[in-house]
């Protein structure tokens, strides 16, 4: 089989959480590049609006999912409706996140909360909904969760970036997370791994950068932030059959 062949998605099924904006929406276009029929997922209806509206003007055939993953009870009933309406999940891309800049001793109860339960709790609801109705039965599947660099180290002590204590425990449940579903699915011949992203300008990101000035690009290795093509490459191979021999890795 080619390399082309094995990079086509032509045919499959794909859920992006977060999917509206910043690194989701970068998602989005890349497996709708290589074929796949995506369905977005996030809270606000006039963005994702714009999504699908931005996604088919290259083509792409998107479907619009409002959900807010952070009410648990609202997630099944929105995994149902992505199945009824593109059909069983062959992808799935944990990608919503959330986060809070504050030193540790100043972070309320809530605030915590929100973090693990958007980015941690509710990826747990997703996937296990996706792999109960789609992946696991069809003994078929990718799973990609969006980890970031400060799921894998203690941050920073750059003296300019808030500490965010909240995101960098949940980014490394979601290593475990990947690690452990890895070994647990592997039996279904259904591929988990990570993306662990560095800074890359979005609405999120937003007020770090602002915070950290020209330092934030002098930080990464190559000397600038994470760009509007950087993840598309490496979701192709594991959304793919190219990364089938792949599974329990952090990227």
């Amino acid at each position: 089989m080619g390399v082309k062949q094995l990079l086509d998605l032509s045919g499959r099924t794909a859920l992006v959480t977060g999917g509206s904006r910043g690194l989701g929406l970068q998602i989005a276009e890349a497996l709708g590049e290589l074929g796949a029929r995506v369905a977005l997922v996030a809270r606000k209806g006039d963005e994702l609006d714009a999504a699908v509206a931005h996604l088919a003007t290259q083509n792409i055939e998107a479907v619009p999912l409002v959900c807010d993953l952070s009410d648990a009870p609202a997630i099944p009933p929105m995994v149902a409706r992505a199945e009824r309406t593109v059909g069983p999940m062959d992808i799935l891309v944990n990608n919503a996140g959330a986060t809070w800049g504050a030193a540790t001793v100043d972070v309320p109860l809530a605030a915590w909360q929100k973090v693990i339960d958007v980015n941690l709790t509710a990826m747990f609801i997703v996937t296990q909904e996706v792999g109960r109705c789609s992946m696991v039965p069809r003994r078929e599947g990718k799973v990609i969760n969006v980890a970031s660099i400060l799921g894998l180290k203690g941050g920073s002590n750059e003296g300019r970036r808030p500490a965010t204590l909240a995101y960098s425990t949940s980014k490394g449940g979601v290593v475990n997370f990947t690690r452990a579903l890895a070994v647990e699915w592997g039996r279904h011949n259904i591929n988990v791994n990570a993306i662990a992203p560095g800074l890359f300008p979005t609405r999120m990101t937003r007020g770090i950068l602002e915070m950290m000035g020209d330092d934030a690009a002098k930080q990464p290795p190559l000397g600038r932030l994470g760009g509007p093509e950087d993840l598309k490459g490496i979701v192709a191979v594991l959304a793919s059959d190219a990364g089938s021999f792949i599974t329990g890795q952090i990227i």
